[in-house]
């Protein structure tokens, strides 16, 4: 054989084997990536074809597939949202170009193709059966979400966030993120080009109704951190409720810091329990101070902050910061929920629950179970420790305290509800010279027998905690206890 001719030969051959192992590495190793990739709208497109399964809450569907295709034509099945935008921050949207909330994180169960329904998936093709996705049961309660959802259009334009959990489970009972979108405007497969120019539009919206202000932003969280110092004072410096700190009007950190009633116990040293029940800055930057940065970052640790890895219930949550310290003036800030401290509702909704949980905080989850289309059960939620984040004893003192907070005399009032003792903690946290405040309040109820823990900021409210977010906090802790 010719020399010229060899060469080309075993070139072509090593070509055709370059072909074939690519072909293999894409088709075979990497097929289950680029199916599962984002950005592969197919893996959305395609599946019009086939019902997805339900995402009930309460025992009902807020999210279901309905066949729109004329009699006779094949089968295209079109995303269904009840309750409007209401759901939308866990639920999200199926679109034929992409996919958000639960609808994203449970897709495979969802569409069918998850290896837990294999068996499922073969008794169906054996005997011409239809195939049907699986269904989620979130552990949202309808009462808790229209409630906290009605008490955010209470407030007009101003855009938040709230979360409640079940302290003794760590269920979240609701999670709101204000403002938000009706996702059937943006999954019509008749309308497809509308769909997503609506979504377009979402995007651009500066008001960000895609966020969910709930899990993946993250606020200063003003004197609703004073629970978490109060709680490292205790733990550290065996102090109690009647464990007093310098008050002095006016603290020189830096910049001034004042007490936004003035004077907290005229100047003088004041008790922790009153500095909670008021909410005075000066004696709760000089407990940070006296605990050290380290304490104060653990302590915060112990209740959520600062996790070793990714914290999903199951969609992905943004972790919430609290570094440690050594400048005072940083670490006397810290302390009251400002300077370098960072954290999503749903971190201070666990600083509530763990309170309120006697010190144990409970792994958070939204899923409370997933089940065939024979409802057998494909996977169940159990309760889960999240952390031992205080003793008993800690946990006790703190909730004496935070009663203080919503009775006479204590910065909380408007959180009250009557006959049932509320504990709580209000926050007003600075954003910058020329921006409002974040107006904040965490709580739980009943105070004896916690059955509901809380969070709730206003975004740039303006107001204080009591005036804007305690009463989205009482709407959400009166629709469990009552």
């Amino acid at each position: 054989m010719n020399t010229t001719i060899r060469r080309l030969s075993i070139f072509c051959l090593l070509m055709f084997l370059v072909l074939m192992a690519n072909i293999t590495w894409i088709q075979g190793i990497q097929a289950p990536t680029i199916k599962e990739d984002p950005l592969n709208r197919r893996q959305y497109a395609e599946q019009a074809s086939a019902p997805r399964g339900p995402i009930l809450v309460g025992g009902e569907n807020v999210a279901y597939s309905e066949n729109i295709a004329e009699e006779g034509d094949p089968a295209r099945y079109q995303r269904v949202y009840e309750g409007g935008s209401m759901y939308t921050p866990i639920v999200g949207s199926f679109r034929n170009y992409g996919a958000s909330g639960i609808e994203a994180v449970e897709n495979d169960l969802l569409n069918g193709s998850d290896d837990r329904l294999a068996v499922r998936n073969f008794r169906d093709m054996i005997t011409g059966r239809e195939p049907e996705g699986a269904q989620v049961q979130l552990t949202l309660l309808p009462e808790v979400q229209e409630a906290g959802f009605n008490a955010f259009e209470a407030l007009g334009d101003k855009n938040g966030a709230a979360v409640a959990l079940d302290p003794n489970t760590g269920a979240i009972l609701g999670a709101i993120s204000y403002p938000s979108y009706d996702p059937n405007t943006v999954v019509d497969i008749n309308n497809p080009n509308d769909s997503v120019a609506n979504y377009v539009e979402l995007e651009n919206d500066e008001r960000k109704p895609l966020l969910n202000r709930a899990l993946n932003e993250r606020y200063a969280p003003g004197s609703t951190f004073k629970v978490v110092t109060a709680a490292a004072a205790i733990e550290n410096l065996d102090a109690g409720p009647d464990s007093r700190q310098e008050a002095p009007d006016v603290l020189p950190l830096g910049a001034e810091l004042r007490n936004a009633m003035g004077s907290c116990n005229g100047g003088q040293p004041d008790t922790l329990a009153h500095s909670i029940q008021i909410s005075c800055n000066t004696s709760m930057a000089n407990w940070a101070i006296a605990m050290g940065g380290e304490a104060l970052s653990e302590q915060a640790t112990a209740f959520g902050f600062n996790p070793d890895g990714e914290l999903t219930v199951p969609l992905s949550v943004v972790p919430s910061n609290a570094p440690v310290e050594t400048d005072n003036n940083i670490l006397g800030r810290n302390g009251i929920g400002q300077g370098t401290i960072e954290a999503t509702p749903l971190q201070m909704a666990m600083v509530a629950a763990g309170v309120a949980n006697r010190g144990e905080v409970m792994r958070p989850y939204v899923v409370e179970s997933v089940r065939d289309s024979d409802l057998s059960v494909i996977t169940q939620t159990s309760p889960e420790t999240y952390s031992e984040a205080v003793d008993a004893r800690t946990a006790d003192l703190l909730t004496e305290m935070m009663v203080l907070v919503t009775g006479p005399g204590g910065s909380g009032t408007n959180a009250a509800i009557p006959g049932i003792d509320v504990a709580g903690k209000t926050g007003t946290a600075e954003t910058g010279p020329d921006t409002p405040t974040h107006n904040w309040f965490i709580g739980f109820a009943p105070a004896n027998d916690p059955q509901v823990a809380v969070a709730v900021v206003v975004e740039f409210g303006g107001g204080s905690g009591n005036e804007l977010a305690a009463p989205v906090a009482r709407a959400l802790m009166e629709a469990v206890v009552q």
